[in-house]
Parts: C-alpha cells; sequence; structure tokens
C-alpha cells in the first residue's frame, strides 16, 4: 500500500514531466526509494534536471492528491495498476514512454495472449463500418478470446467497441481524461457496457479534462498495450496515423485496410500500405495468419494430438535461439524477447506456440515465457 500511495504521489508531483518520473522511478528501483530519496535525487539519476528536484521539494499537494486518488479508486472500483505490478499491460510495459501507473475500472485481463487495437477516423464511411463488422465477426470465430482496444472516439473506435460487444469479444478503451468523466458522453451506454465485458483504461487523474495533448499521448497508450494496430479508415492526417506510427516504433505490426484511390477517408490507409509502413488486410483470416496466430480449432486439435516433450526435441535456429535466452535470463515476455531477438511479433508468437506444443516453453501469467529446464 506504501509502494501505490508512493507511486501515486509521484505520478501527481511529476505530472507536467511524467517521462520523467518513470525514469526516475525505474533507476531507483520504485517510487518509495524516489520519495526516501528526494533531497538527493542526482545520486538516483546523476542528469536529473533541476525542475524535477524542485517538484518533488515539497510533496504535500501531491500527498494530497495520491490519498485522494487512492480513496476514489476504493469507492468506485477502479484498479490502480503501477508500473511494476503483474497485472499492469506487460505489453505496455516494456515501451520506454510507458505511464507510471494506470487506472482501470474493467472485467477483462489486459495480457492475454491475443490483443490488437483498432483505429481510424472519426467522420468513417459506410465501407469503413462494413470492414468493421466483417472484420470484427470473423475474427471472434478465429480467436474468441482476443481483446480489442480501441480509444471510444466518434467513427471507427466506437463500432469497434459496438461490434465487439454485439459479437460477445471483450474490448477496452483507453481515455483521454479521468474515470470521473467521460467523453464524448453521447457514448456513455456503451462504456458503461464495457467494463462488464472489457474495460476502461487511462492514466489521467480525476478530474483530469480530455485535452487535445492528452489525446495524443493516449495514442501511445493505444499502441503499447497491443500486439498489432488495425487501421481501418484515415485521412492524410490523423490521430489514428500517429498510433500505427509509434506501433512501428515498439516493433509491432501495423496492417491497413487499402480504400479506393481518391477516396479522402482512405488516403492515410493507402499511404501506410504504399510506404510499406503497414501490411494490407482485408480480412481477420490475413491478420490471423501474418501474425502467426493459431486458430483456437487449431489450438485444440493440436492438444488433442497428446503432443509431448521428447528428450531432446528437434528445434529450428529460431526457436533454438530463443531457447538460449531463456536459458540465460528465464521468464521473459514476449515483447522483450522480439527486442532481444529482432523479430516482429508476429513472427515471434508463432516460434512461441511451435515451443509450447513442444514442451520447451510454458505460458505463465501475464504473458510470459518460462523455459522448461529437463
Amino acid at each position: 500500500m506504501d509502494e501505490t500511495l508512493d507511486i501515486l504521489t509521484l505520478a501527481a508531483a511529476m505530472r507536467s514531466n511524467p517521462d520523467a518520473a518513470v525514469q526516475l522511478y525505474r533507476a531507483a528501483g520504485g517510487a518509495t526509494a524516489v520519495m526516501d530519496n528526494r533531497r538527493n535525487l542526482r545520486d538516483i539519476l546523476p542528469a536529473c534536471p533541476q525542475r524535477v528536484v524542485d517538484a518533488l521539494a515539497d510533496i504535500g499537494e501531491a500527498r494530497r492528491r495520491a490519498e485522494s486518488e487512492m480513496e476514489y479508486a476504493m469507492r468506485c472500483g477502479v484498479k490502480t495498476l503501477c508500473l511494476g505490478d503483474g497485472d499492469y499491460p506487460q505489453r505496455l510495459k516494456d515501451c520506454p514512454d510507458a505511464p507510471l501507473v494506470l487506472f482501470y475500472k474493467g472485467t477483462a485481463a489486459l495480457n492475454r495472449s491475443r490483443v490488437i487495437n483498432m483505429v481510424g477516423t472519426r467522420r468513417c464511411t459506410a465501407y469503413g463500418q462494413d470492414c468493421v463488422r466483417t472484420f470484427v465477426r470473423r475474427l471472434g470465430e478465429l480467436c474468441p478470446d482476443v481483446l480489442i482496444v480501441s480509444g471510444l472516439a466518434y467513427g471507427i473506435d466506437i463500432c469497434s467497441h459496438r461490434e465487439a460487444l454485439a459479437c460477445g469479444i471483450d474490448t477496452v478503451a483507453v481515455l483521454a481524461h479521468g474515470l470521473d468523466n467521460l467523453y464524448p458522453p453521447r457514448h456513455k451506454d456503451t462504456a458503461t457496457q464495457m467494463t462488464a465485458h472489457g474495460g476502461l483504461l487511462t492514466e489521467h487523474f480525476t478530474h483530469t479534462n480530455a485535452d487535445k495533448l492528452n489525446f495524443l499521448r493516449r495514442n501511445r497508450i493505444v499502441a503499447g498495450v497491443a500486439d498489432a494496430t488495425v487501421v481501418v479508415e484515415s485521412a492524410s492526417h490523423g490521430g489514428a496515423l500517429v498510433t500505427a506510427r509509434i506501433a512501428g516504433s515498439y516493433n509491432r505490426d501495423v496492417f491497413a485496410f487499402p480504400g479506393r484511390m481518391g477516396d479522402e477517408c482512405s488516403e492515410g490507409c493507402n499511404n501506410l500500405i504504399r510506404d510499406n509502413k503497414a501490411a494490407l488486410v482485408t480480412s481477420a483470416d490475413d491478420l490471423v495468419k501474418a501474425m502467426g496466430w493459431q486458430t483456437d480449432k487449431e489450438m485444440e486439435q493440436a492438444r488433442r494430438k497428446g503432443i509431448e516433450r521428447t528428450l531432446f526435441p528437434e528445434l529450428t535456429a529460431d526457436e533454438q535461439a530463443v531457447a538460449d535466452i531463456l536459458e540465460k535470463d528465464n521468464d521473459q515476455q514476449v515483447n522483450t524477447l522480439s527486442a532481444r531477438m529482432g523479430m516482429p511479433v508476429g513472427q515471434l508468437t508463432a516460434v512461441m506456440f511451435s515451443l509450447e506444443m513442444k514442451g520447451v516453453v510454458k505460458l505463465l501469467a501475464g504473458g510470459v515465457y518460462h523455459l522448461i529446464r529437463s
């Protein structure tokens, strides 16, 4: 409890410089360590800016804000997910600009094995809506356990959330404000449904307005919590393209639906595909194949065959490389392995599934892979 209070205090005190707060947290190994050494921060982080030192010189107001936030969370059933917690989205944790703390109201596990985000224009066309509808329905058939993330905005976002709910798929919205508010208000009914079949996620304290900068920073969370980004419709400029760019920088897979040449709402998607910044996708089957995901039917068939580990299983070069990494440093999340191997997450997921079937690794809670030593 003390660590949670300290991390909320640190976040509150550093709300104008959240990235520096994360740097301090990582360098010190925890928020309590930062608080205990806030009089000599440069012993922890030699390059600590003076404005950070000044911000933590007096934490009285920040502590009161943290206590108020904890009280609200307890009263309203909100989970406080700190960067070091097991329930914190592990895919996001490995990103350099991961939020220090997240607030979550919902039921869906954020670390399930398959997570995608769907983003696009707020002024979507009938074509975009049809793309969302057919894609989500088919994805639900192939991978019922998938989690779909978006931003609850007008257009493609809300279409994705509503179609997921209609298909019985959990869906999470990343918000640009605190959980005591909802923007846009017209989506309140959908948001209420999502708390029982997905959830609402934000990095912002209560009484935080939905400012333009918050929407921009929200995109990194949308990108970071998922294995892949799917852009359905986008003009030549817009938030969806920002999310796609950030996802690419995180070494995540990016997909885009193509559109008719000259169609303003598809110009951004067509440009992503043209510039090799996104793979063309026309169906959920395309995504599942590109990601190397086994469908639930294929996984069940593999399990029924009763594949057992041999004493000396034959491994491919990629499988052996993973095994070598885990032999030296066991219990790694797939995105960490992806970065260490220089292999896209989608391709690596197929390798990890093969290793599971050979009995070489097993998947633990939080999306962590454990090497089973003989």
